[in-house]
């Protein structure tokens, strides 16, 4: 489990093989010697698991092996050298919940579709996204509820059909990819755990 509270930007250093099972390399500023092989790491969103690690100059560089599940439904099998990505640690016992409860398991990809500064004060601007869910996704997105967005937990501010939006503080900004991120972009979505199980009551009731 885990909040989508970003603790660390990573960058792939390598992708090896092809097909249905890739290993990626990312070198993030952990220490090595707090991710124990079969951690869970969500990275981008998406929890996978760490089958190597080794020290790094700026931290480590572990890496993680993506099959054909996650390289479908996510834009792992996008990635390259160069690709920077959001970490998050797995949640501990006793750990702060500041998100919401993110299970790293993406649902589908998100499409930004329009981005634009809302406000400029002191620390820089907040920005507006403007995304649009797949069909089958969008009913899950409610006004004021949590979606988790390439491993970022984000309160929904509006909703329009398929479309929604988020506000990004310049925080949040600085210290993850968003900052990077333009319309046309595709995006790691994960709704929120409560309203997809509400959802199947609802649908074994009926």
């Amino acid at each position: 489990m885990f909040t989508g509270l970003v603790s660390a930007i990573g960058t792939v250093v390598s992708v090896a093989g092809e097909g249905d099972l890739r290993r990626i390399a990312i070198r993030a500023s952990y220490d090595p010697a707090s991710i124990a092989l079969g951690a869970s790491i969500a990275c981008a969103g998406p929890c996978l698991t760490a089958v190597s690690v080794e020290p790094d100059a700026e931290g480590c560089v572990f890496a993680v092996d993506a099959a054909a599940e996650t390289l479908a439904r996510t834009t792992v099998g996008s990635w390259t050298a160069g690709t920077r990505i959001n970490l998050e640690r797995s949640l501990k016992i006793g750990d702060e919940l500041g998100g919401h409860l993110v299970t790293g398991h993406v649902d589908g990809l998100a499409e930004i579709v329009a981005r634009e500064s809302v406000t400029a004060g002191a620390w820089g601007p907040s920005e507006r996204f403007t995304l649009r869910a797949p069909a089958a996704l969008a009913k899950f997105i409610a006004e004021k509820g949590s979606v988790c967005l390439d491993g970022t937990s984000l309160t929904v501010n509006a909703v329009a059909g398929d479309q929604f939006s988020v506000l990004l503080i310049p925080h949040t900004l600085q210290v993850t990819t968003w900052g990077e991120r333009r319309s046309g972009d595709r995006l790691n979505l994960e709704v929120d755990l409560i309203a997809r199980y509400a959802a199947r009551l609802t649908e074994a009731r009926a």
